[in-house]
């Protein structure tokens, strides 16, 4: 495979991979629905951070001990498991009422990066994912580390495109998406969804 064929292969497996609905996309859309395009890029940025660490990882070599440990993927699958739990928990018995409360749900005003990372980094089938997968687009007799590091900013950059598609595409109805009623049942909502992404991974298999 050409240099060019790997990009342009790469390029589309990764936008496929990206527009399959997900924890990223719900998250993105409801931050951006109800709290804002600013908040919900930092979101974004944070989900991007845990493709670049994984990235980092399998470039390194570290990510392989996912690949033969149960352990180690166990444990890292239930951490994750538990982190969305705790956030679908929170939202189903504290919904917020507003959005300028101090008191934030899912973050300070200072953490709105932090609650977009820990998705992606606390979830080994992206560890699992991206060892099976960019190698697949590396071509012969080029540097690994140097094309898993590529492939992996291709994948962000195309992710961060999307971000701000879905940002922009809420933008029109932040007005009604703002009001209380519509606040609590958007938080319920979204704590039911993390609920369920965190049972699907908790009992997930490699």
């Amino acid at each position: 495979m050409s240099v060019t064929d790997s990009l342009l292969a790469f390029s589309l497996a990764a936008l496929l991979l990206t527009l399959t609905p997900g924890l990223d996309t719900a998250l993105i859309l409801r931050t951006a629905c109800a709290e804002g395009g600013k908040k919900a890029f930092q979101v974004a940025l944070g989900i991007d951070t845990g493709y670049f660490i994984w990235g980092a990882l399998v470039a390194l070599g570290l990510g392989a001990i996912l690949a033969v440990s149960e352990l180690a993927y166990s444990i890292l699958k239930f951490c994750g498991a538990a982190w969305l739990a705790w956030l679908g928990l929170r939202l189903l018995v504290r919904p917020r009422s507003s959005f300028s409360q101090n008191n934030d749900t899912l973050a300070s005003h200072r953490g709105w990066f932090i609650k977009g990372m820990p998705g992606n980094v606390l979830n080994p089938k992206m560890g699992i994912f991206y060892m099976s997968f960019l190698p697949q687009f590396i071509p012969a007799g080029h540097s690994p580390l140097i094309w898993t590091f590529i492939l992996v900013s291709i994948h962000i950059l195309i992710g961060t495109l999307w971000s701000i598609t879905l940002i922009m595409s809420t933008h029109f109805a932040s007005g009604i998406l703002k009001k209380s009623r519509v606040i609590k049942a958007m938080d319920r909502a979204t704590g039911g969804l993390f609920l369920c992404f965190a049972a699907k991974l908790a009992f997930s298999t490699r």
